[in-house]
């Protein structure tokens, strides 16, 4: 059991962090970007721009995921 944290190799505690613990981060930051356009009003056209803009940079993690899932990697 050396090298060990709960039974988990550090391996599996690092996969099981950049898949549930980062997803779970990015739901969470599309509810605050959902609360703030509906705690500041600004409409369809402007709720479209707040999730365009502030959570753009989910695209690229969500697609890394479904290219090594395609890839078998």
């Amino acid at each position: 059991m050396q090298g060990t944290i709960f039974g988990f190799t550090e391996a599996q505690i690092t996969e099981f962090g950049m898949t549930y613990g980062v997803g779970g981060l990015m739901l969470l930051m599309i509810f605050i970007v959902g609360h703030l356009a509906w705690e500041s009003k600004v409409g369809k056209f402007g709720t479209f721009v707040l999730f365009l803009g502030l959570t753009f940079g989910m695209v690229g993690y969500i697609a890394k995921y479904f290219i090594q899932h395609y890839m078998k990697i």
